[in-house]
């Protein structure tokens, strides 16, 4: 069996666990009857939600190549966002979408530093983003937990906030490792990444910009899990949204499942059980989110199959090399 197929299988196998071990404490036939009885306005307003996240995610992504030298137009940047959402939704991974963007840029022309580190960088500014919403959101969110609950949740925000700190920080100094690295072509581009990433944290213009973008797609995303939520009857609020979801985004991250699928439902039914809401209604949740962004995700593909054969050029220009020397924030 290749490599390929064998992460594939662990993944199957990862995602049947985690169903059956939610199966010992869901009726699942309790959740199905509350996904089919879900208000059918409130799932069409959770869906243009979700296209108006796909516009955020764009902008995003084009606020950080502007930030380190590489301009794309807004109408190019949502067209390959858009690719690369449905990606994600039909590859094993959400990661998935990321590499199809950094390919599907630089086969339109950009260069592959700015191809590559734009889709790092941008998916760097999204966690960063979420962890600053979570240490805004989780001091009026503590008196919806209990005491028990309240003391476990205080120093896992204090540890991952240092740790996206350091990560933050060890991201900005990647070129200063050792020269006699440098002779690897890794390393050099990990010092362009170290570089790029200072343009993006340390210009006060720049990170104003794309944390105000970043805040928003989180804030977008807690909006599209209340809408579902009311959908399904269930009794949550905005705060509560704002403070559990995106956790629950980063989680699904991780590449132990297919599509997140499994990985999703068990964060949902942990975190929401917090504030009260029962493991039926939080698992239909998750499984209509799931749904609803593949129905969204679906117009990417056609975007994809219209325009991969066509031969394309994008309204992108190579940056001027001394003027991105200038520019570059040294440190």
């Amino acid at each position: 069996m290749s490599k390929k197929w064998l992460v594939l299988t662990l993944k199957f196998l990862v995602l049947g666990f985690l169903f059956w071990f939610l199966s010992r404490g869901i009726d699942f036939a309790d959740a199905a009857r509350r996904v089919a009885a879900i208000d059918p306005l409130m799932l069409v307003g959770a869906a243009g939600i979700m296209l108006v996240q796909i516009c955020v995610g764009g902008q995003r992504w084009r606020l950080v190549l502007s930030a380190i030298g590489a301009d794309l137009s807004i109408f190019k940047a949502i067209q390959l966002f858009y690719i690369g959402v449905f990606f994600s939704q039909a590859l094993p991974s959400s990661v998935g979408g990321d590499a199809v963007r950094m390919f599907k840029i630089y086969n339109l022309g950009m260069e592959l530093r700015n191809a590559i580190n734009g889709v790092i960088l941008e998916r760097a500014v999204t966690v960063v983003a979420l962890v600053a919403l979570i240490d805004v959101t989780h001091q009026w969110f503590l008196p919806r937990v209990d005491a028990a609950t309240a003391a476990v949740m205080l120093p896992a925000v204090a540890l991952v906030t240092v740790g996206c700190a350091g990560g933050l920080v060890f991201l900005m100094v990647l070129d200063r490792l050792p020269s006699s690295l440098t002779r690897w072509r890794l390393v050099r581009g990990l010092g362009n990444l170290g570089i790029d990433a200072r343009k993006v944290f340390l210009v006060p213009g720049n990170l104003v910009r794309v944390m105000f973008w970043g805040i928003l797609t989180h804030i977008n995303m807690a909006l599209i899990v209340l809408i579902l939520a009311l959908g399904l009857g269930l009794d949550v609020t905005l705060l509560d949204c704002l403070t559990l979801v995106p956790p629950v985004m980063l989680i699904m991250t991780i590449p132990i499942s297919i599509g997140g699928w499994g990985v999703r439902e068990t964060a949902m039914v942990t975190l929401f059980g917090l504030i009260g809401v029962p493991g039926e209604g939080a698992f239909a949740l998750s499984v209509v989110f799931g749904l609803t962004g593949i129905a969204v995700a679906i117009p990417g593909g056609i975007i994809w199959l219209m325009s991969r054969d066509k031969g394309e050029t994008m309204d992108y220009q190579a940056p001027d090399e001394t003027l991105n020397e200038k520019k570059s924030v040294e440190t």
